[in-house]
């Protein structure tokens, strides 16, 4: 008769995501309301005014939005009475609307990485549309050749 198997201490169910880890947990729970909120609050907003702002916190029933200037932020305070009646109808105690401006980070702007076609390149795509008996790719050869010309 076999010995009883003891049992292993070890769970065979894998790594765990950090953020099921306490401190990490609470806080990828909070960063999830207040995503949802987020989307939620500017929904009811129109349409310029949503992509603009930012739903930050709530606060001591205190809703924080972030505008990137003091016209989008006094936009959003005219439209406080329709956001305090949504975020109650979706379950959020909130008695009123606070606006941040806070301009949003600029948009890396990412180089043009191609490299223009130098004038020796543009002498031999000319020379292969010389030899090409297809007028279609001859004309391409040709285009792509006043491409690198036009670039310098």
């Amino acid at each position: 008769m076999p010995p009883p198997s003891s049992p292993s201490r070890r769970s065979t169910h894998g790594l765990k995501s950090i953020s099921e880890f306490g401190p990490v947990a609470s806080l990828a729970q909070k960063a999830r309301e207040l995503d949802h909120l987020d989307r939620q609050l500017r929904a009811t907003l129109p349409s310029p005014l949503r992509d603009q702002v930012r739903f930050a916190d709530l606060r001591d029933g205190r809703l924080v939005f972030l505008a990137p200037s003091s016209a989008w932020a006094s936009r959003v305070r005219l439209y406080q009475a329709q956001i305090l009646e949504a975020a109650r109808a979706i379950g959020a105690v909130a008695h009123s609307v606070a606006v941040k401006v806070a301009p949003l980070p600029p948009v890396e702007i990412i180089p043009d990485r191609h490299k223009p076609l130098s004038a020796s390149a543009a002498r031999h795509l000319r020379a292969a549309a010389a030899s090409l008996s297809d007028p279609t790719l001859r004309d391409l050869f040709l285009d792509l050749a006043s491409k690198a010309e036009n670039s310098d």
